[in-house]
């Protein structure tokens, strides 16, 4: 038997056409190109497009399930979510700059003429940390989001395992933030910039993540155990 469809919030729906207004600003380009090598030009940003919207559409999906697990309409959870999606407007700039330059001189895919240019490296670590700062800013709201329903479980009548869910979800998103601010500190101090090391920090995310998950995983089996 179907399960009744969920009724969207408002807070989702303001929510969902923000993330779209976002990912239109992404366009390659909003005119009609009138020529051929226009066309040329505007299908090979396509890839840095595509970079970019696939970040985007991954933090959305993020919003999304969070959503769906605690249907959350009070003051706190408004502000929080308010905060998150200034931040994603924000972070849209520096996510499409960073795209089109990774698809340029990381894949050699792209514009030739790449109108965004680095005039050296004091400009990289200026980009890199307003990048990290956007993206640890990002990640925060949601690691604050789960936390606040982790406190509300009572009131949400959660079960144990859905709060040691929310807990889990706190402590995942918070990894995302810190390593963020580890790239941001990179770009600050101008450690390794000269190899892009405040870029190569995010692969940190990998091990990171996979260590949470085994942690969490040991403390599930645990019996009689709830995770504060």
């Amino acid at each position: 038997m179907k399960k009744p469809a969920r009724e969207i919030t408002r807070i989702e729906a303001f929510s969902d056409a923000v993330f779209a207004f976002a990912a239109t600003l992404l366009v390659v380009s909003l005119e009609v190109p009138k020529t051929f090598p226009q066309l040329v030009t505007d299908l090979k940003g396509f890839i840095a497009f595509g970079l970019a919207f696939s970040v985007l559409v991954l933090i959305w999906s993020v919003h999304k399930g969070f959503f769906k697990r605690y249907s959350l309409q009070d003051t706190w959870t408004v502000v929080l979510n308010s905060c998150l999606l200034f931040v994603i407007l924000f972070y849209v700039y520096p996510l499409k700059f960073v795209s089109k330059g990774f698809a340029l001189y990381i894949l050699g895919v792209g514009e030739s003429q790449f109108e965004y240019r680095i005039a050296g490296l004091q400009e990289l670590g200026s980009l890199f940390a307003i990048y990290s700062a956007a993206f640890a800013a990002v990640f925060i709201c949601f690691s604050l989001l789960y936390l606040h329903a982790y406190r509300l479980g009572p009131n949400l009548k959660l079960t144990a395992d859905q709060r040691n869910e929310a807990i889990f979800l706190f402590r995942h998103y918070l990894i995302f933030s810190v390593v963020g601010l580890l790239s941001l500190l990179a770009a600050f101090s101008g450690i390794g910039l000269r190899w892009a090391l405040p870029g190569w920090i995010y692969i940190l995310l990998g091990p990171f993540c996979y260590l949470h998950g085994i942690l969490g995983s040991r403390r599930k089996d645990k019996p009689n155990k709830t995770v504060a």
